[in-house]
């Protein structure tokens, strides 16, 4: 089931573009990272989901057109709006008063038990440190018991171990609430840890959606064959080797991705005769995909 679709999104501000033709599609389930350069445009991308924004063009379809679906949505963009003169709770509490929550007080201790501030008593949030403030504004996103949570580069100013926490608690409620996530974020080593699919906006468009299991195929290991007789070899070795990708580049060389053994390649080559150049492992780093594609070009 899509839980988010964007069709043909565009906003402008004062005659310039900042979104334009954005496609999206988020599955219920999905931990979705959403890729972008800052200034690529993801903020407005998410206000313009949540209906914080109105889109200049195009429409914003949640839960497959089901009524009152924008109430189903948690939103943390930006810095959560917290009152720093009263406690986890007193704030919690405020916001549940304010949805007319029936059960305010039970769901206030509740939220501030998944996000693990349940013991922080008496204590202001002026004195909280960054990683406790955001996840007391992911507290107040899940006040509403929502199926989706959008979170705007949560992990912004956080330390490695608050980083970790709050990556930790993200996963968490998607695996035992089924919470589908949406995770904006230019922090590729974090969404590379609990990504289940990404999509990557660049200059207002999106380039891309694919899975975590087609971007770890895409940076996979792959083969770097040069030959003499390169267009001959190449023809030999997709005849043989069906399930591997074979890629042609100008300076001669083969890239050879897929299923494939080198060893199987080498003895190939060497019983056609074939004269070889260089043979060699390349590692396809992923953050040198995912800036390729935030650049908005494609990663070769």
């Amino acid at each position: 089931m899509a839980v988010i679709e964007a069709r043909g999104l565009a906003k402008a501000y004062g005659g310039r573009r900042v979104v334009s033709d954005f496609t999206m599609t988020v599955s219920s389930g999905d931990i979705y990272g959403f890729v972008g350069k800052n200034g690529a445009g993801k903020s407005t991308v998410m206000k313009m989901i949540c209906g914080d924004v109105t889109p200049t063009a195009g429409e914003v379809v949640l839960f497959e057109g089901a009524p009152e679906g924008a109430r189903r949505i948690g939103v943390l963009i930006e810095q959560p709006g917290l009152l720093p003169g009263l406690t986890a709770y007193e704030n919690v509490m405020a916001k549940a008063l304010a949805l007319g929550l029936p059960d305010g007080a039970a769901r206030s201790c509740e939220v501030l038990r998944l996000v693990g501030l349940d013991s922080t008593g008496r204590k202001k949030v002026r004195g909280f440190s960054l990683g406790m403030k955001q996840r007391l504004g992911l507290a107040l996103a899940l006040l509403g018991n929502p199926d989706v949570l959008l979170l705007d580069e949560p992990f912004n100013g956080l330390d490695p171990e608050a980083t970790r926490a709050l990556r930790n608690l993200i996963v968490r409620l998607n695996e035992t609430m089924g919470i589908t996530v949406v995770v904006s974020s230019h922090v590729l080593d974090q969404l590379d840890r609990f990504a289940t699919r990404y999509g990557v906006i660049a200059d207002g468009r999106m380039v891309r959606q694919m899975t975590a299991e087609e971007v770890a195929a895409e940076c996979a290991t792959s083969l770097r064959v040069r030959t003499a007789d390169a267009a001959r070899d190449l023809a030999l070795l997709e005849e043989a080797f069906p399930e591997a990708r074979f890629t042609a580049h100008p300076d001669g060389s083969l890239v050879i991705a897929g299923a494939y053994e080198p060893e199987a390649i080498a003895r190939h080559l060497r019983d056609a005769g074939a004269v070889v150049l260089e043979f060699s492992q390349d590692a396809r780093d992923i953050e040198d995909y995912f800036v390729a594609l935030m650049e908005g070009g494609r990663y070769v």
